[in-house]
């Protein structure tokens, strides 16, 4: 999955109050579709070469958000898939690409677009983590990817685009700048 905890045990967001009831209910392990559906594809040895790129594997409509060079080799973050959800205005279903140089890491995820409650929701079959964020507000190492991916399917027009940067934008969207970021964990049963 895209965002672990770190091995230290600290996790980069703060957690925020508990969401409303409704709106905790609305995005129950068992009514989101946040199926996180995790392939992990092993690469042979031959492609552990030195930050090689797997452009070639990667599934169409890809959309490259971030490409960088850390500690575990060249990270590469991309979307495709986006699909709207039918009960949900505002709400989009996305397929997130993780690739590292000895594997790649497909996960499903949520995307909300609405004015009043932008979020990403995110996580595995067992930790479902829902970050409430803040179109126009200030980007952080930790809050970075979250509005990458929140530009790139809210305003696609500005996917890739450094968020930082996209305040004023925000704004004339309707967005104030001024939301609180938030993160919400949510455990469920294991299988």
């Amino acid at each position: 999955m895209l965002n672990r905890p770190r091995a230290t045990g600290a996790f980069p967001l703060r957690l925020g109050p508990a969401l409303p009831l409704a709106l905790l209910a609305t995005f129950s392990l068992a009514a989101v579709s946040v199926a996180v559906v995790t392939a992990t594809v092993a690469w042979p040895a031959a492609a552990q070469e030195d930050s090689r790129s797997n452009a070639e594997n990667r599934p169409p409509g890809f959309q490259l958000l971030l490409d960088r060079v850390t500690h575990r080799g060249r990270e590469v973050v991309g979307l495709y898939g986006l699909v709207s959800e039918p009960n949900q205005p505002g709400m989009w279903r996305v397929q997130v690409w993780e690739e590292l140089d000895d594997r790649v890491t497909v996960a499903t995820d949520k995307i909300g677009c609405s004015l009043t409650s932008p979020l990403r929701i995110t996580g595995t079959a067992r930790r479902l983590i829902i970050r409430e964020l803040n179109p126009g507000g200030v980007i952080t190492p930790s809050n970075r990817l979250d509005h990458l991916m929140w530009w790139a399917v809210c305003v696609p027009a500005q996917a890739g685009k450094d968020p930082a940067t996209l305040g004023p934008l925000a704004r004339q969207l309707g967005y104030s700048g001024l939301l609180r970021e938030k993160e919400q964990v949510v455990v469920g049963p294991g299988r």
